[in-house]
């Protein structure tokens, strides 16, 4: 499987459905809208599905053209993106398993690689700063919105570019999509700073929970169905909560729970040495070496105790 490949299966098809994974965060929101943009602009019959769209991507170019479930009942190409299993896809239609060709674009070193053609770099440190690699591979232009699209996926997937796995290439993409006269602050701004009131105050509500265990190496909080409800917040405005943990002096892993249906879903961040995927990996898990997550089909005191057990282990 090769790049031209892929570029090959795009050409021949027709109607195309792009996706990404459940909750999705500003890589998975920008690379699906850049996609999407893209193959807008090739001609293709697109849509681009996201049942729960976090508000705080709307001012990202044609963010109100993302879908809430799929419009036709087989497409013929499905592409996934930032998706590290098909289980966490954002599908509620089963469209990517229906379609005739399969994409999977990703840079979780979990990957299951369930698509007809995978293309997956674990060593990039978002998946939009692989679809710029690929866009220039394929010659194909980025314009200012897919520009726009593509920077904050990779501002907010690196935390302001604070995280390890930025490289050379990162500041070399980032440079050239100012050169289109994408406003870098501004995207920052909206992509990283601005949050609504009732996103401050769930934030306000898990840190007044946190705990700190085994000599402050973990800082441990979480949140209830009711909890969001009461606030009025959504499980797609929850990120972010997991890094204040992860912040204090001391911490090696910062873990967060929220409530989802039959359990709880844990986010885990460690800082220096604790591999979290290999933890999450232990519940049918994963993700990256220092942001993973995995579903807990247990009370919150039970889905506490064992995330806290497992991490133990592995400090």
């Amino acid at each position: 499987m090769t790049l031209d490949d892929i570029k090959n299966e795009i050409e021949v098809a027709e109607n195309i459905i792009v996706l990404t994974h459940e909750n999705p965060d500003g890589d998975a929101i920008g690379s699906s809208l850049a996609t999407y943009l893209v193959l807008k602009k090739m001609g293709k019959n697109v849509h681009v599905v996201n049942s729960i769209y976090p508000r705080t991507y709307n001012f990202l170019p044609h963010s109100d053209e993302s879908l809430r479930e799929s419009v036709l009942d087989k497409y013929d190409l499905a592409i996934s993106l930032d998706c590290s299993d098909i289980k966490r896809l954002d599908d509620p239609s089963e469209s990517f398993e229906k379609a005739k060709v399969k994409i999977n674009i990703d840079h979780h070193s979990s990957n299951t690689m369930f698509g007809d053609y995978n293309f997956v770099d674990p060593v990039s440190p978002a998946c939009c700063q692989i679809l710029t690699m690929i866009l220039e591979y394929w010659n194909i232009e980025i314009d200012k919105e897919v520009a726009a699209c593509l920077l904050n996926g990779i501002i907010t997937d690196t935390g302001g570019f604070r995280y390890e796995g930025v490289s050379p290439d990162t500041f070399e993409y980032v440079s050239k999509f100012l050169e289109k006269g994408v406003n870098l602050s501004k995207i920052y701004k909206q992509g990283m700073q601005t949050i609504t009131r009732s996103r401050f105050e769930i934030r306000n509500l898990a840190a007044s929970r946190v705990e700190f265990l085994e000599d402050g190496k973990i800082a441990y909080t979480y949140l209830t169905q009711k909890d969001m409800d009461d606030l009025g917040v959504l499980r797609s405005e929850l990120d972010g909560i997991v890094e204040n943990g992860r912040d204090v002096e001391g911490v090696e892993v910062s873990i967060f729970l929220y409530e989802i249906e039959n359990g709880f879903k844990a986010s885990l961040r460690s800082n220096d040495y604790v591999n979290v995927a290999d933890v999450c990996l232990l519940f049918n898990g994963g993700g990256h070496i220092k942001a993973a997550g995995a579903n807990l089909p247990y009370s919150l005191e039970e889905s506490k105790e064992r995330i806290v057990a497992a991490v133990k282990k592995a400090l």
